[in-house]
């Protein structure tokens, strides 16, 4: 993994079971942000989770730009924000905002 990311492979503990990979703003793989907003979408392969993070402070012109995104492993996420992990046996259709300055999230 390019060293622009937040975490190398070294830093990696395996907080959940491979589920596939997720795509996921560089607001959170690089600047570091939590998920402010995650989501599940329909699986676009077999390798695919569905889920989708995002910190929610992305402007439109951000997210119209497929540079801003990358796939990661499901895993590689929670490792960044330990939050997410309650929510990630939910399906596909599932919907979360963080509530401001906690680590909990509402169904949206």
């Amino acid at each position: 993994m390019p060293s622009k990311y937040l975490l190398q492979e070294s830093d990696i503990q395996e907080l959940v079971k491979p589920m596939g990979y997720c795509i996921a703003s560089n607001r959170i793989t690089i600047d570091g942000e939590k998920v402010g907003f995650m989501y599940r979408e329909p699986r676009e392969d077999t390798d695919d989770s569905g889920w989708r993070f995002v910190a929610g402070d992305e402007t439109d012109e951000y997210m119209d730009n497929n540079l801003n995104f990358m796939m990661f492993d499901v895993n590689y996420i929670a490792n960044i924000d330990r939050a997410i992990i309650p929510y990630l046996q939910y399906k596909t259709g599932s919907e979360f905002e963080r509530e401001e300055n906690s680590d909990i999230f509402r169904k949206y």
